[in-house]
């Protein structure tokens, strides 16, 4: 097996609460608690969950926009979660971000053309001949047409200005791009020209994705691996037709559940879970879903599963593991 493109260890992120004056907090939000990960070349890695439960932070502190709190990140083999900005830049070039809002994330001063321009601008690429041929290359990649060179962002529409955001992220010829719920704002019809855009692209140019989102429909067409995040935590990972044929997380499971069928002929088993989310400033002990879970044991309130199991399906459940220990 070939080294990742991209390895997270045990990767933390925790935010300060702030205090009242002369009352400073000594409270933490632990927004990403603990996160091992890969991605391989040319893969996409689908990470999903529930809105609040890291994901969002986490592809941020990929891409090196957040710092870890603690933890290792590497890049090609090397580590870049404490690199100083101006080691940090050759990096850059090589790891881009896709936002989930395509018009909060463009400049609304700058043209298009100047847009894509800027990271060649910053990076110190070409000249300013080669950045406008190539921003012009890229419109046509992402199905713009020249014209849209001159425009600015309040004159598209949802869907152009996300491929605007694509051809960006593109114009340093990225290695891996994170992908931060890049169709949710966007109707389904252009949800669908975005994917198959993302898809061509990946094949055209041998991208890696991490492709965050919310919707499993979404995720079930791109993905080729999928994490499940619950409170900062990865409990279930596995390829994803293994994973949507057979979740063993039983929160993984209450998520599949919720998926809408357009078939009422088929109908499946609905997971209906207890409580909301905790809160991720107190977390509760052992496993964090052990509140809203219909499996929960007295071990599972006080002790933390590992994320373990086979090379393909790893789960975080003291439950599911041992069952699958005692049948194999």
């Amino acid at each position: 097996m070939s080294a990742p493109l991209l390895e997270a260890r045990q990767l933390r992120r925790h935010f300060p609460v702030p205090g009242r004056l002369f009352r400073p907090s000594t409270q933490t939000v632990k927004a990403v608690d603990g996160v091992d990960l890969h991605v391989a070349r040319s893969e996409t890695l689908g990470l999903v969950g529930e809105s609040g439960c890291g994901k969002s932070t986490l592809g941020r502190m990929l891409v090196r926009l957040d710092r870890p709190t603690a933890g290792e990140l590497f890049f090609e083999g090397e580590n870049i979660g404490d690199l100083d900005e101006t080691a940090l830049k050759p990096v850059r070039r090589k790891v881009q971000m896709v936002f989930q809002n395509p018009y909060a994330s463009l400049n609304p001063r700058q043209t298009l053309g100047d847009t894509i321009c800027e990271p060649l601008v910053v990076h110190r690429v070409g000249t300013p001949e080669s950045r406008r041929k190539r921003a012009l290359e890229l419109l046509d990649i992402v199905g713009l047409q020249p014209e849209h060179y001159a425009r600015y962002p309040h004159q598209l529409s949802g869907g152009q200005r996300q491929r605007i955001g694509i051809a960006r992220a593109l114009a340093l010829e990225p290695r891996l791009i994170v992908c931060d719920e890049p169709v949710s704002a966007l109707d389904v019809s252009i949800q669908s020209q975005i994917l198959n855009l993302l898809t061509d692209l990946q094949g055209r140019f041998g991208l890696s994705y991490v492709f965050i989102s919310h919707d499993l429909r979404v995720v079930e067409h791109i993905a080729d691996r999928v994490a499940v995040m619950y409170l900062g935590r990865i409990v279930e990972e596995a390829p994803v037709a293994t994973l949507f044929a057979r979740p063993l997380h039983p929160y993984t499971q209450a998520l599949i559940s919720a998926i809408p069928l357009a078939d009422p002929a088929r109908p499946t088993p609905e997971v209906i879970l207890e409580g909301g989310v905790p809160n991720p400033i107190d977390p509760p002990r052992g496993c964090h879903f052990h509140p809203r879970c219909p499996l929960a044991e007295d071990r599972c309130r006080v002790e933390t599963p590992d994320l373990v199991g086979t090379q393909e399906h790893k789960v975080r459940c003291w439950v599911v593991n041992r069952e699958l220990a005692s049948s194999s």
